[in-house]
């Protein structure tokens, strides 16, 4: 249980690692990146609020916030790969 909640951390840090990442230097590696870490993310907290019983009304607040943040962060790195491919 506690290297699923480590593994959990783990991936959603390097989610909004990534996420920012893609906004200061878009490429779609990173956003398809970016994409399937915060997938990830949803789905091993999901493990963990089935496995620990925890209170999902909290849990899914927090979920909803991260996803919303990185997904701002995904959507602003698209904007900007699709705005730098324009120009070139």
């Amino acid at each position: 249980m506690n290297m699923l909640l480590v593994l959990h951390i783990l991936v959603a840090l390097s989610g909004l690692a990534s996420s920012t990442l893609a906004v200061l230097i878009p490429s779609n590696q990173k956003i398809n990146l970016s994409f399937g870490l915060v997938l990830a993310t949803i789905a091993s907290g999901t493990i963990l609020v089935i496995s620990t019983h925890s209170p999902i009304l909290q849990s899914c607040l927090a979920g909803l916030v991260y996803t919303g943040f990185c997904t701002s962060l995904i959507v602003s790195a698209k904007y900007r790969l699709a705005k730098a491919n324009q120009t070139n």
